[in-house]
């Protein structure tokens, strides 16, 4: 399985290489978006999920010593 993933990448690298320059840089700017967009995806999906634990009271509050006083634990 490991290997298949390598060789895809690979390929994938084989693929860009054979492009223009103009065009991977075109390709990179793309995929620049596209991760920024994904991970902006994802802290939304981390946010919402933050708040339905703590409107489902699964948060405790507390100052910054309770806080390093539960780690120490």
């Amino acid at each position: 399985m490991l290997s298949q993933q390598i060789s895809g990448f690979q390929e994938a690298l084989n693929a860009i290489e054979s492009l223009s320059l103009d065009d991977q840089f075109a390709l990179l700017d793309v995929l620049h978006n596209r991760l920024k967009l994904r991970q902006r995806h994802q802290i939304v999906q981390e946010v919402q999920e933050v708040r339905q634990e703590f409107m489902a009271g699964k948060f405790k509050s507390g100052s910054v010593d309770n806080f390093l006083a539960e780690l120490d634990r």
